[in-house]
C-alpha cells in the first residue's frame, strides 16, 4: 500500500477522491479504466459506479481507443478541474512550508 497523498488526506480516503488524485498526479497521460482503477487502488466495479458522472460533468474525457479499450484523462480545460489542480498544488506547497519551518 502506498503512502497517502496530501490531497487524499485532506479530502478523505474515498474512491472518487482517490481516482481524482491519481488523474491529477498523472494528468498528462491517458489510461484505460482498468489502469485507473488499479493505480487508484479502487476496484473496477466501484469505479464503474461513478465513472459516468465524471464523464457527464466533463471531469474526464475520452482521448482515444486502443483495440477494445477506451482511454481517458483528466479534462484540464474544465475551469473547475483547473482550480482543483491549483488547490492540489497549494496543499503541496503548504505541506512543504510546514516541513521547512
Amino acid at each position: 500500500m502506498k503512502a497517502e497523498t496530501i490531497f487524499v488526506e485532506v479530502f478523505g480516503n474515498n474512491p472518487v477522491i482517490k481516482v481524482l488524485d491519481f488523474l491529477i498526479t498523472f494528468q498528462l497521460f491517458d489510461y484505460p479504466l482498468t489502469e485507473i482503477a488499479r493505480n487508484s487502488e479502487v476496484s473496477y466495479s466501484t469505479l464503474q459506479t461513478f465513472w459516468s458522472k465524471l464523464e457527464k460533468n466533463k471531469i474526464v474525457i475520452k482521448t482515444r481507443r486502443v483495440g477494445k479499450s477506451d482511454l481517458f484523462k483528466l479534462n484540464t480545460k474544465n475551469p473547475a478541474i483547473q482550480q482543483l489542480i491549483q488547490l492540489d498544488w497549494n496543499l503541496i506547497k503548504g505541506l512543504e512550508q510546514e516541513i521547512i519551518a
